[in-house]
């Protein structure tokens, strides 16, 4: 018997899972043989015509220019959504992993119902794990207003691992928001002062939000909601001058889109590669290429969680990789003020990538993820300021 199918295993991974985010679980979750696995066996480009192809081909996302692209760091993302979310005139849709009431979900909450009540379409989808407590205290208010409130694979449906990570918000087919972010106040703050959480958020109009619409129906079906009306995705032009994609992963395939685009993104390094992640369990495939870029003098750097990690867990597993990277050449940093839960990628002057994705088993095998990948050297240069800021506020780890 496969250790995931021994209900034991299942179980504790189960409750790593509810209890400590998406992480865990990684000696049951770790594929046993890798050999078969997607795995980047040739160069690929960096950002360019020849890129776009790796991505397409790779991925089924076409990178395409016109769009307007927004960090939300930390406590900002509540300000970005309740302004949008007032200003929607025809359809709000909400996908999140987490939302629990207090400050943050009351002032979301509030601004939904204020729409609903004027006829605007609210189509809520939360996951059954992530916010076990949701249908009982945030979704009745929500429901009393007309919204239409679904679960995403309850429980009473049979225990799975196979949970919904995305972080996706759409307002009338035409803007978006995802990132790292839950509805809960661990996010309020700036992530340095009172052990707020540091978290990376963006904003985007342009082609893309069609693309993250769809994510969000394809979930939406599965929770037994109808399919959305031909006004959720109408004709979107040119917003701005970023070229970007939104690559939505799911578990219905041997090797996910998360794990492809993670290893795309390192393989496609020439310069520069800074990660931030909250949870560093990575395949042996993307240890192999992090290692790989650091031997041909690109400068990778990695930034973590430190102490203050909400996962035990994961805080130990991923120390168990830093000796050999360490060796390498790999620089990491561990966070200090609080939990560090971006999830960014920087690839040298241009590529960035910010969503749900995390570094461990969980995300890169087994959960519905979400990332919008940006081309744009202005984007790209507000991620290298950030993470130099946040290592500021970090150890940086040595050999010694």
């Amino acid at each position: 018997m496969s250790l995931l199918k021994n209900k034991r295993l299942r179980a504790v991974a189960l409750g790593v899972l509810m209890t400590s985010g998406v992480v865990g679980a990684y000696f049951t979750l770790r594929p046993a043989n890798e050999a078969y696995r997607f795995q980047i066996r040739s160069a690929i480009p960096g950002a360019g015509n020849d890129f776009r192809l790796a991505i397409y081909q790779s991925l089924g996302t076409r990178m395409t220019p016109g769009h307007t692209v927004t960090w939300l760091n930390n406590g900002q993302v509540f300000d970005a959504l309740a302004r949008s979310v007032g200003a929607a005139k025809s359809s709000i849709h909400m996908l999140l992993y987490i939302w629990e009431e207090g400050s943050a979900s009351a002032r979301i909450t509030s601004a939904i119902v204020g729409r609903a009540k004027a006829g605007v379409q609210c189509r809520i989808l939360v996951d059954a794990f992530g916010s076990s407590a949701f249908g009982k205290t945030v979704a009745p208010q929500l429901k009393a207003a007309g919204c239409d409130v679904r679960i995403f694979r309850p429980a009473a449906a049979g225990a799975t691992i196979a949970r919904n990570h995305r972080k996706i918000v759409v307002i009338d087919g035409t803007s978006a928001v995802t990132g790292g972010f839950g509805i809960r106040d661990n996010w309020l703050g700036d992530g340095v002062n009172n052990e707020g959480w540091r978290d990376a958020n963006v904003s985007f109009s342009g082609p893309a939000v069609t693309e993250a619409q769809q994510a969000f129906a394809e979930n939406w079906q599965e929770a037994g909601g109808a399919l959305l009306p031909n006004e959720a995705f109408p004709s979107l032009a040119a917003s701005g001058g970023a070229e970007a994609g939104f690559v939505a992963s799911t578990n219905s395939i041997t090797v996910t889109r998360a794990e492809r685009l993670t290893q795309l993104l390192i393989a496609a390094a020439k310069r520069r590669l800074w990660i931030s992640n909250a949870y560093v369990v990575p395949s042996s495939a993307i240890l192999a290429l992090l290692k790989q870029k650091a031997l041909e003098g690109v400068d990778v750097r990695l930034l973590a969680p430190g102490k203050k990690s909400d996962s035990k867990t994961s805080f130990g597993l991923q120390h168990t990789e830093y000796g050999s990277l360490l060796k390498h050449g790999v620089r990491i940093w561990e966070y200090q003020p609080s939990m560090f839960h971006a999830k960014t990628m920087l690839v040298d002057e241009r590529l960035v990538v910010v969503g749900s994705i995390n570094l461990d088993p969980l995300s890169l095998n087994k959960l519905e993820e979400g990332a919008l990948i940006v081309n744009d050297e202005t984007f790209a240069a507000q991620l290298a300021g950030a993470f130099q800021k946040d290592c500021s506020h970090s150890r940086e780890l040595t050999n010694q």
